[in-house]
């Protein structure tokens, strides 16, 4: 059972990583300077749904965690 909760943390981990990387940029920084960096609109469903996949990984990442720091410690 410990197995199958270090496994799934791992990949919920790994899923966390990647979907923390895929989120678009907050500020323009320097590419602003000369002209708007974002010419062709924004992506918002994209976003959101990246948001809600994020925050489901983020969930299951810190339940597992939590489950094998109380449980198999």
């Amino acid at each position: 059972m410990k197995i199958l909760f270090l496994a799934i943390e791992f990949i919920a981990g790994l899923l966390l990583i990647t979907a923390v990387l895929l989120h678009a940029a907050k500020g323009e920084g320097l590419g602003s300077i000369g002209s708007p960096a974002r010419v062709f609109g924004s992506q918002k469903d994209m976003e959101k749904g990246l948001n809600k996949f994020t925050g489901v990984t983020a969930f299951v990442f810190m339940l597992t965690a939590l489950i094998l720091s109380l449980f198999f410690s």
